[in-house]
């Protein structure tokens, strides 16, 4: 019953045009299906379309920075929620948190959303992103030693021994089928350039890439799914026309990423799922296939530098002195390339890939990462560092976006405010019921917190508790969230907020913004930051009702109360908290990484709203 209603609801959030297309990509579907269901044939076995048959891979236009010697050799890669890697290196189908494994079904008729009896299916997807296989290659071109190559040609054959095309968990996104299909063009360009290397599997490589690029172009996202998926279907493409000289390929890439970067991205370069992770997600596969592009002398469209360059001038504007950075919506840790299973410093990695693309420079590229000094030469990282530098100050509003950051002239704290859309299209799949909340950061410590994503197909309970109003920094009227969610993916009703005012006096901040969540009562929030160490909140609310104000803590955070006063302490950081109103703790969960979650608590007060009512806070902040 729940999925019939799910299933009508998500109708409701799609245009005729897109439910003519889906149906079309039926009828494929069924096609596809009488072919391959039955025969499960390796995706390496042989090229499905023999029009593409004799298309070939040249390694050199990868322009690897192939003398490279800044690295590391690994043999592993991080798994989400914290699962040991060489515990699950070749337990392709495996359910991670359930015992249970996914079964070999045909693709198309794999339910893998909200399974509880085996597990979340972007747990699984991860290890089959196959991000070792890019890795492996790298450490044996940079090391010949023949452990990294033997490790490599084991996994290979055993993943595709047990995962034919079309069957299984792996092939249920045609997103992930891209990311994978961009490993496997890194792991043949560093093995094609390697010594001692058959034949054999270089040829393997070569039709697994043709076959996977091909189903990508057959059935990359469209309509109200067409978010950062298409970005990055597109980008595999690209990448794939270029490495194989494919015109085609090339020319579908560039067209769908044209055309979709005013209709994903504000005008001022906030991307419109309103997350910032996904905004990175985004930037890097545009990042990737720029560097194809130029390094290989085809024509970038110019519209493509103008919009990166403000999109990564907002990614800049988020982050802190101290590497903190301020985030609303869902974060899943997605990522493209990851040559040294590395899971930290991604944003770093994005400025810097851009650093090199752009005409400005974003961020010092000492520290970010091994992933640009394969695809950079090392001449080419310091001419970056040369060039024109933005860096963050001050207070900036991002109109358009929704966003407002807020930072001391020191660079001790970092404030974010949401004042933003709920997130993408009809479904706004990635975005939070956070309307007009905030975030702290002191000294790079997250004080009030955002309390993360946790999980996406399975513990439906848990997906929708982190995407609650009363689980993030400000008012929720009688319990209830300011939108409506539907599914884990996908809204109903969506609060809509209004700036009223952003101004910024003589060191002083104050942003003034509305939103409509409520029937019964209005929402009113003004933020004043005095550019030091005060922050005000004044909640003004109309109608009839219960309010209560949430301030969600970290969990190392110590807290001490009196009345209408707290005082929180956290390091060498201490903050004093008062309001109008008693305050209590509650306790509640965040997630401050993928998969995983912890207790934390709450400062919260409630009133009774009656007609006219104003809530005060008073946040004071003191470096011991």
């Amino acid at each position: 019953m729940i999925n019939i209603i799910w299933q009508i609801h998500r109708l409701k959030a799609m245009s005729m045009p897109e439910i003519v297309w889906r149906v079309s990509q039926k009828i494929i579907q069924k096609k596809e299906e009488r072919k391959f269901k039955w025969q499960r044939i390796p995706v390496v076995a042989a090229i499905f379309d023999s029009a593409l048959a004799e298309l070939k891979i040249d390694a050199e236009k990868m322009q690897l920075n192939i003398d490279n010697r800044s690295f590391l050799l690994y043999r592993t890669i991080p798994l989400l929620g914290g699962y040991d890697y060489e515990t699950y290196r070749n337990k392709w189908n495996a359910g991670f948190q359930t015992e249970a494994v996914w079964p070999d079904t045909f693709s198309y008729a794999l339910q893998y959303k909200q399974r509880d009896d085996i597990g979340d299916a972007r747990t699984n997807w991860e290890l089959n992103r196959h991000f070792q296989f890019a890795m492996l290659a790298k450490d044996y071109h940079a090391s010949s030693d023949s452990r990294y190559l033997d490790e490599f040609i084991e996994l290979f054959d055993d993943w595709n021994r047990k995962n034919p095309f079309l069957h299984g968990i792996s092939w249920t996104s045609v997103m992930e089928v891209a990311i994978r299909v961009s490993n496997w063009c890194y792991a043949y360009c560093f093995l094609s350039q390697a010594r001692d290397v058959e034949e054999k599997l270089l040829e393997q490589l070569r039709v697994g890439i043709i076959n996977m690029t091909e189903y990508i172009a057959c059935h990359y996202s469209r309509y109200s799914s067409a978010n950062n998926h298409l970005i990055v279907e597109a980008y595999a493409i690209g990448q794939s026309g270029i490495l194989l000289d494919y015109q085609p390929w090339i020319d579908l890439s560039i067209q769908l990423i044209t055309r979709e970067f005013p209709l994903q991205n504000y005008g001022d370069g906030v991307n419109k799922e309103l997350s910032l992770h996904y905004q990175s997600f985004y930037m890097e596969a545009v990042g990737l296939l720029m560097r194809l592009l130029i390094k290989n002398r085809y024509t970038v469209p110019k519209s493509w530098s103008l919009w990166v360059e403000k999109m990564g001038r907002y990614l800049a504007d988020c982050g802190g002195t101290y590497g903190e950075v301020v985030e609303f919506g869902d974060n899943d840790e997605g990522k493209i390339l990851d040559l040294c299973g590395d899971g930290g410093g991604y944003y770093k990695y994005v400025l810097g890939l851009f650093s090199c693309l752009l005409s400005v420079n974003y961020i010092t590229l000492e520290n970010c990462g091994e992933n640009l000094c394969w695809l950079f030469t090392d001449d080419e990282r310091k001419m970056a560092d040369k060039k024109e530098t933005y860096r963050p100050k001050g207070s900036v509003c991002y109109r358009e976006g929704g966003n407002s950051i807020l930072r001391s002239d020191d660079g001790l704290v970092l404030i974010g405010v949401d004042h933003a859309a709920l997130g993408f299209g009809s479904i706004a799949a990635h975005g939070h019921a956070d309307a007009l909340s905030f975030q702290m950061y002191v000294a790079g410590f997250p004080l009030f917190i955002d309390p993360g994503t946790y999980i996406y197909h399975c513990d439906l309970k848990s997906r929708n508790a982190f995407r609650k109003t009363h689980n993030h920094n400000t008012v929720c009227i009688d319990g209830k969230d300011q939108s409506e969610m539907l599914g884990a993916f996908l809204w109903g009703r969506k609060a809509e907020c209004k700036l009223v005012e952003f101004i910024v006096h003589e060191g002083k901040t104050i942003i003034h913004a509305t939103h409509n969540g409520y029937k019964n009562v209005a929402v009113s929030r003004k933020y004043i930051y005095n550019g030091n160490d005060k922050l005000e909140i004044e909640d003004d609310l109309e109608g009839n009702g219960t309010a209560t104000v949430f301030f969600i803590l970290n969990p190392g955070a110590t807290i001490m109360l009196m009345d209408n006063e707290s005082e929180i302490a956290f390091g060498k950081i201490k903050i004093h908290l008062n309001c109008s109103n008693k305050i209590g703790i509650r306790e509640t969960e965040c997630s401050m990484e993928y998969g995983i979650k912890e207790k934390t608590r709450a400062i919260v007060y409630e009133c009774e709203v009656k007609r006219k009512t104003r809530i005060l806070t008073n946040i004071g902040i003191e470096e011991l």
